[in-house]
């Protein structure tokens, strides 16, 4: 029984003994010190002179044949072209603001009444030139009136763009 106890007691004065050893041992790691550089002396500072010069390569943006990326790819508001000398009033306005009033024909053609902006009417016909854009009128029906105009597009390239003037439910009989 005494051994009994011995064994006891020396296992339990060791165990925390042994405990602190491992913690003395982490605490004896070294502990890294903090390098402060020491302060630069003018002898240390480099002049200007002497530093190597470094070439860099010089990169120079071309713009031929693109697009500005900068500018918006829809137009907000088409610019209206200026007014030609001698141009007649039906050049004068685009075709947006143009009111198709009726449509006449004969055995040859028709004829078609427009009203422009300014309470004016005119006669059209088959060829004539129309609109702010040089729009020409393609054909004339019973009811219709289309208009080819050739717009500039975002790119720059001249796209043709047809506008058909329609008369209203009842005025075409």
């Amino acid at each position: 029984m005494k051994k009994i106890i011995y064994l006891f007691l020396i296992i339990v004065l060791l165990f925390p003994l042994s405990g602190c050893k491992k913690e003395q041992a982490i605490m004896k790691k070294p502990v890294a010190e903090k390098v402060v550089p020491a302060p630069e002396t003018k002898k240390d500072i480099k002049q200007p002179e002497e530093t190597a010069k470094v070439e860099q390569e010089v990169y120079t943006y071309d713009a031929k044949g693109r697009r500005d990326p900068f500018l918006t790819l829809v137009k907000i508001a088409q610019q209206k072209p200026e007014r030609k000398k001698g141009a007649s009033p039906v050049e004068s306005y685009g075709l947006d603001v143009i009111r198709l009033l009726a449509i006449a024909w004969d055995k040859e053609k028709y004829y078609a009444l427009i009203m422009l902006p300014d309470k004016k009417s005119y006669t059209i016909t088959e060829g004539m030139t129309l609109g702010l854009y040089g729009g020409k009128v393609e054909k004339i029906t019973k009811d219709t009136v289309v208009i080819r105009e050739y717009v500039k597009d975002y790119r720059g390239n001249l796209k043709s763009k047809d506008t058909i003037l329609k008369l209203r439910e009842g005025e075409g009989e």
